[in-house]
């Protein structure tokens, strides 16, 4: 069994945003960066867990892609 990332950055809806969650929960709708800074400081991770492969999925794009 492979171990997850707690926080999953999904894929731009297309609507605009992207969707983030941790262990199953929904913690918001992020437009940019900032908006997942955010999520992740209520998340009890710093900013710079957003270079940590470890610690964020990134689907359906890395952290440039938001559109």
């Amino acid at each position: 069994m492979t171990a997850h990332p707690p926080v999953v950055v999904h894929p731009p809806s297309p609507s605009g945003g992207r969707r983030v969650s941790a262990g199953g929960e929904i913690l918001g709708l992020a437009y940019g960066p900032r908006d997942l800074v955010e999520f992740l400081r209520r998340a009890g991770l710093d900013e710079d867990a957003i270079e940590d492969p470890q610690l964020i999925e990134w689907r359906g794009g890395g952290p440039d892609v938001w559109e």
